[in-house]
């Protein structure tokens, strides 16, 4: 099937959309070693609370066993650590360290500069109005 056949599917056009945000954006995390999954998950994390790894894996959009190994790998650079939930021994949370809270404020500001470099390019209303669409498009699935 070529391309054109693909495109005639929303899957695929929202996939390729998402590809192509998403390129950007990893090139502006990548400075700080940082993916675009790692990035998902610091912000996440970025509440204060804990939260169990279902949890990640669900806001970061990530299957278990990726999150698993992106989360072992903040925490071997210490940006996030786990801890026994004290309300729940049976459940571990991962939490954001002062490292992990510093490095995020220096990928958010990567993260909005690419924000509006895609608006700038796609235009501000547009932007807003194709992310109100997807959001609802979102819960309508759902």
């Amino acid at each position: 099937m070529d391309a054109i056949g693909l495109r005639a599917h929303l899957g695929y056009v929202l996939s390729e959309a998402e590809r192509a945000v998403n390129r950007g954006l990893s090139a502006a995390l990548q400075a700080e070693g940082v993916t675009v999954e790692q990035w998902r998950i610091l912000q996440a994390l970025s509440d204060g609370r804990g939260h169990s790894m279902g949890d990640l894996a669900e806001a970061a959009l990530m299957p278990h066993p990726t999150l698993t190994k992106a989360v072992d790998r903040l925490v071997d650079g210490a940006v996030v650590y786990r801890r026994q939930d004290p309300s729940d021994r049976r459940r571990v949370a991962v939490y954001l360290s002062e490292a992990g809270t510093t490095l995020l404020a220096r990928l958010d500001h990567a993260a909005t500069a690419h924000h509006r470099a895609v608006e700038s390019r796609f235009g501000t209303a547009r932007a807003e109005a194709l992310m109100r669409e997807l959001t609802d498009l979102i819960e309508t699935v759902r």
